[in-house]
C-alpha cells in the first residue's frame, strides 16, 4: 500500500476477495490463479520479507482489467474483431507509435509519479520493492494502471481505428510489454555485452534489468519505458549503469554452501515449484483440478525439458544471510524410484552430487548412505530430506517430555524420531501391539541401540 493511499488506489472487485475471479457481468470467467515468481539478484536468489511477498502474492487483478478492456474493445469498437491475422502496416505502425508516443509520454509520466505528492499516494507502493521480481512489474495502485492502459493503448486503438489492426499486432505487442516489464523487474542480468556490440546504437532502444534495478535503488534516475534515449536525452540516466552493467557480466559464479536436491512428483508437479505458480509453491502438494487442462502443454514441455537437460538442473537460489543456497531437480519422477528403479536415476543422483563436491557444497539433502560407501572421499553433509522433518519436530518437543506418544500411521518419519527420542532417553509409547511391534523392529534393526525404552500404553483417553 502507499505512504498516504489517494482516490483510486483500491480495485473496484477489493471486497469480492477470491469471487473477483467470476466477472460473470462482462460474460468472462477467470480460471487465473497466482502469477509465477522468481527473485534472483546477480547470480543468486534472494528471499523477500514476508510481509513483502504476501503483498505480491495473488496480485491477478491486472490480468482481470486487461480481459475485462479487451472483451469490452472487441465487443463496442468497430473492427476491434474479427481481425485478420497479419497486415504489414499495422505492425509497423505499432512499432512506430510506441518507439515515439508511448515512450515518450510514459517518461514523463514516470517522472510526474516520483513527485512526492503522488509518488507517496500511489507510485511508492510499486517501489516497496527493492529487490524485485517479475511479479513486481504488475504491482501498482488501480489508479495507476487505468494510466497504464490508456497509454498502451494508444497503439492498438490507432490501429483499430485505420483498420490496419491485426492478430499478430496486438498479441504481438501486447506479449512485448509483458515481456519486456517482467524483464525490467526480473532482477538477473541476461543480457549480453556483445548484444549490443553488433549495433551500439541498440542500447538507447532497449534497456537491461541492471537499468531498471538502479531505478529501483536510486529512484531518481533511468525512468524510460523500455528504452533508455529519453534517459540520455534528459540527462536522468544514472552514472554507473554501464560500470554496474559490465560488472555484473564478469562477476564470478557463486558457488552454493547447500544444495537441494529433489525431483518431480507427478508432470503436473512443476507447477508447484516456484517458477510456476507461487500460490501452489506456498502450500503441501496437492493435485489441482484445472492442472488437467494443460495436460499436453505440460507433458509436451516435460518432454523437451527431460531432452534439454539429461542431468539435474537449478530451480532456485536462495541466500539467508551469508549461506546460499540452490535447488536442483533431477529430470525423473516418483514412479521411476518406485517402480522402474532405473539405474540411470542413481547415475544422475551421483553426478549431482560430485557437481556439488566440486562447487564445494558443504550439505546436500538425499539419501546418501549409497553415496557415501561409493565415494568415500566426500566432504559435505548429506541428509535425508525426511531428517529435516525429524528435526522440526524434535525442536518443538517441550523440554523436560519425559514420554511421547505415538499415533497414526508409521512412517519414515516417525521411525527418525522415535530413534532421536531413543537417543535422548525419553520413552516411546503407541497405542496398538502391531504398532508396538513394527516400531520395536525398526529400533531394533537400527545402526544404534535404543536401551530398550519403548513401551505400549494400555488405555487412551480422547
Amino acid at each position: 500500500m502507499a505512504t498516504t493511499p489517494g482516490i483510486l488506489t483500491d480495485w473496484p472487485w477489493k471486497r469480492l476477495g477470491s469471487f473477483k475471479r467470476f466477472t460473470t457481468k462482462f460474460g468472462l470467467v477467470s480460471l487465473v490463479t497466482e502469477q509465477p515468481k522468481a527473485i534472483i539478484e546477480s547470480s543468486t536468489r534472494v528471499l523477500n520479507s514476508t510481509k513483502l511477498t504476501e503483498r505480491e502474492i495473488g496480485q491477478d487483478d491486472q490480468i482481470l482489467l486487461s480481459g475485462i478492456i479487451i472483451y469490452l474493445t472487441s465487443q463496442i469498437l468497430p473492427g476491434g474483431s474479427n481481425l485478420p491475422m497479419w497486415k504489414t502496416d499495422g505492425v509497423i505502425l505499432t512499432i512506430l507509435l510506441h518507439a515515439s508516443v508511448v515512450e515518450f509520454l510514459y517518461y514523463w509520466l514516470h517522472r510526474v509519479l516520483h513527485h512526492h505528492f503522488l509518488y507517496s499516494r500511489y507510485h511508492s507502493h510499486h517501489h516497496s520493492s527493492i529487490v524485485t521480481e517479475p511479479i513486481t512489474s504488475v504491482i501498482h495502485p488501480f489508479a495507476e494502471h487505468v494510466a497504464y492502459f490508456i497509454l498502451f493503448a494508444i497503439p492498438l486503438l490507432t490501429t483499430i481505428c485505420t483498420e490496419t489492426a491485426s492478430v499478430a499486432s496486438v498479441v504481438g505487442y501486447m506479449t512485448f510489454i509483458d515481456f519486456m516489464n517482467n524483464l525490467g523487474h526480473c532482477n538477473f542480468e541476461i543480457i549480453p555485452k556483445w548484444f549490443f556490440s553488433i549495433f551500439p546504437p541498440l542500447k538507447y532502444l532497449m534497456y537491461t534489468p541492471t537499468f531498471h534495478s538502479l531505478h529501483h535503488t536510486q529512484f531518481r534516475t533511468n525512468y524510460s519505458l523500455f528504452m533508455p534515449l529519453y534517459d540520455y536525452i534528459y540527462s536522468t540516466m544514472d552514472k554507473s549503469y554501464s560500470c554496474l552493467y559490465e560488472s555484473l557480466l564478469k562477476r564470478r559464479k557463486e558457488l552454493p554452501d547447500v544444495v537441494h536436491l529433489t525431483h518431480l512428483i507427478t508432470p503436473g508437479s512443476i507447477y508447484h515449484l516456484r517458477l510456476g505458480f507461487a500460490g501452489l509453491a506456498s502450500k503441501p502438494y496437492v493435485s489441482k483440478w484445472y492442472l488437467r487442462l494443460f495436460l499436453p502443454v505440460t507433458f509436451l514441455g516435460q518432454m523437451v525439458l527431460r531432452w534439454l537437460y539429461g542431468h539435474s538442473f537449478v530451480v532456485e537460489r536462495l541466500r539467508f544471510g551469508k549461506l546460499k543456497m540452490q535447488t536442483w531437480v533431477v529430470p525423473k519422477y516418483k514412479i521411476e524410484y518406485l517402480q522402474w528403479k532405473n539405474s540411470s536415476i542413481n547415475d544422475l543422483i551421483d553426478e549431482a552430487i560430485l557437481k556439488a563436491e566440486e562447487d564445494g557444497s558443504m550439505e546436500l539433502n538425499a539419501y546418501g548412505e549409497l553415496y557415501i560407501n561409493k565415494h568415500p572421499q566426500l566432504n559435505m553433509k548429506i541428509v535425508d530430506g525426511s531428517s529435516l522433518a525429524t528435526a522440526v519436530v524434535l525442536n518443538n518437543i517441550p523440554k523436560g517430555t519425559t514420554q511421547v506418544l505415538f499415533r497414526g500411521k508409521l512412517n519414515k518419519v516417525a521411525y527418525a524420531i522415535a530413534f532421536a527420542l531413543c537417543q535422548m532417553g525419553i520413552q516411546i509409547a503407541t497405542l496398538h501391539p502391531d504398532e508396538h511391534e513394527e516400531l520395536n523392529k525398526h529400533l531394533t534393526d537400527a545402526k544404534f541401540a535404543c536401551n530398550s525404552v519403548l513401551s505400549r500404553c494400555c488405555s487412551h483417553k480422547s
